[in-house]
């Protein structure tokens, strides 16, 4: 039970954060809407919130290999704590001004960048603590993830109807100081991490950008998930409710969608966390996006009914379970553990970088051509990318290696080996 602490920790402090993040984004921008009445302002605070997220996780990659990720996702967590009650305070007290807001909600968004990569980067110390595979803990942070987000919606819309939306950034605020109380106290703290303290920051960046860009199996990955999540985010935003619309359906029907998707999601990722250090990885991997890709933008394009677009998501889901656990434990083991911090927060920030332009190039494509050809294009984009996998690396570059966690201070497996060499 002692050597499962870290990881039950390192759990609840994921559902915590999550259904905080989930309070937040639906808060905030009912918060703006109801207080200024103005949708440009609302989708103003949006885009404060999220560029400096990315740019920040970007960059902050290497500050995490040098303070620790134990340190800077407790101190992320604890600034970010003031940050969001700030915002309640100052409207009960009639100080909060919109640039004020924007500031506020800016200065959040930049901490939780590095505070998210810091606590992906302690997957290794963790699964060490625990003496588990990488395997397990990446499929339970992504099990958790799953169902935490599948509840958190409903959960956040609750908390805003009976509590309001100022009265709910105040809980938004309690979840990151319990995060930082759960990170340190029961998370082990790392040994001393291998990077030279006179090195430039601008060179530590650099070296872990080469790391990203010469490796022969990440890089390929990074920018097969970064078309994915444009697609996926194009699909969320603006394709499904588009086609919800024009098939006479309602939002209630979207959310059908969407939980039989979450549903099987969630549980096939709870398996993958048990099977997940048996499993051929690149076989599966690939399987599995053919599954959760493509055949969703074929069911729309060629007016499946609406049981038969839920039937996709679900069995969707089966192979997005297995997406997240295979992806994370070969992140882990492949980066050097004294550059994970720096390319992990590179690699997470060019994956998000489609998201925003999302909705954007969805949109664009309808009016361009007709919701239609948009679908078969998407699908057909999807597919060409997920069909990538086979094609990346030799068979032996995705393999686990007999030693998950590694030794105290060390890389773990594959990584050892030279950047660039599969």
């Amino acid at each position: 039970m002692r050597q499962a602490k870290p990881l039950i920790a390192f759990l609840v402090a994921n559902v915590v954060s999550i259904c905080g993040t989930r309070v937040s984004a639906i808060a905030i921008p009912w918060f703006v809407l109801i207080t200024t009445g103005s949708p440009v302002k609302t989708g103003l605070v949006a885009l404060a919130e999220m560029t400096p997220l990315v740019v920040v996780k970007a960059v902050g990659g290497p500050l995490i290999d040098k303070v620790g990720a134990r340190r800077i996702s407790v101190l992320a967590d604890t600034a970010s704590t003031g940050v969001v009650a700030l915002v309640p305070l100052l409207h009960t007290l009639g100080l909060l001004h919109f640039p004020t807001l924007l500031a506020l909600v800016a200065v959040a968004g930049a901490l939780r960048g590095p505070g998210d990569s810091a606590k992906e980067t302690l997957i290794p110390d963790i699964a060490r603590a625990a003496r588990v595979p990488l395997e397990r803990v990446t499929g339970l942070e992504s099990t958790t993830e799953r169902l935490a987000g599948f509840f958190a919606y409903a959960l956040a819309g609750g908390l805003i109807t009976l509590a309001g939306a100022v009265n709910a950034l105040w809980i938004d605020a309690a979840s990151f100081g319990i995060c930082a109380v759960l990170i340190a106290r029961w998370i082990p703290k790392q040994d001393k991490q291998l990077v030279n303290d006179e090195e430039a920051y601008g060179r530590r960046l650099l070296e872990g950008w080469h790391f990203l860009r010469t490796d022969r199996l990440l890089l390929p990955l990074v920018v097969m998930i970064a078309v994915t999540n444009l697609l996926d985010a194009a699909t969320s935003t603006v394709l499904l409710p588009v086609w919800i619309k024009e098939h006479g359906y309602g939002p209630g029907h979207t959310s059908l969608i969407l939980t039989s998707f979450g549903v099987t999601a969630t549980g096939f990722a709870l398996l993958a966390s048990a099977i997940g250090d048996r499993i051929p990885r690149k076989l599966v991997f690939t399987l599995a996006f053919l599954i959760a890709g493509a055949p969703r933008f074929v069911a729309m394009a060629t007016d499946a009914p609406v049981w038969g677009l839920m039937a996709v998501y679900a069995v969707g889901g089966i192979g997005a379970g297995f997406i997240n656990p295979v992806l994370g434990a070969i992140r882990v083991e492949r980066i050097p553990r004294h550059l994970l911090g720096r390319v992990n927060s590179l690699s997470n920030a060019a994956c998000w970088t489609g998201v925003p332009l999302g909705g954007v190039v969805a949109g664009a494509a309808i009016a361009a051509v007709g919701l239609a050809p948009a679908l078969i294009a998407g699908g057909a984009i999807y597919l060409i990318a997920t069909m990538s996998p086979v094609l990346i690396g030799r068979h032996e570059s995705w393999k686990a290696t007999p030693d998950r966690t590694g030794p105290p201070g060390t890389a773990a497996g594959p990584a050892r080996v030279a950047a660039g060499a599969s």
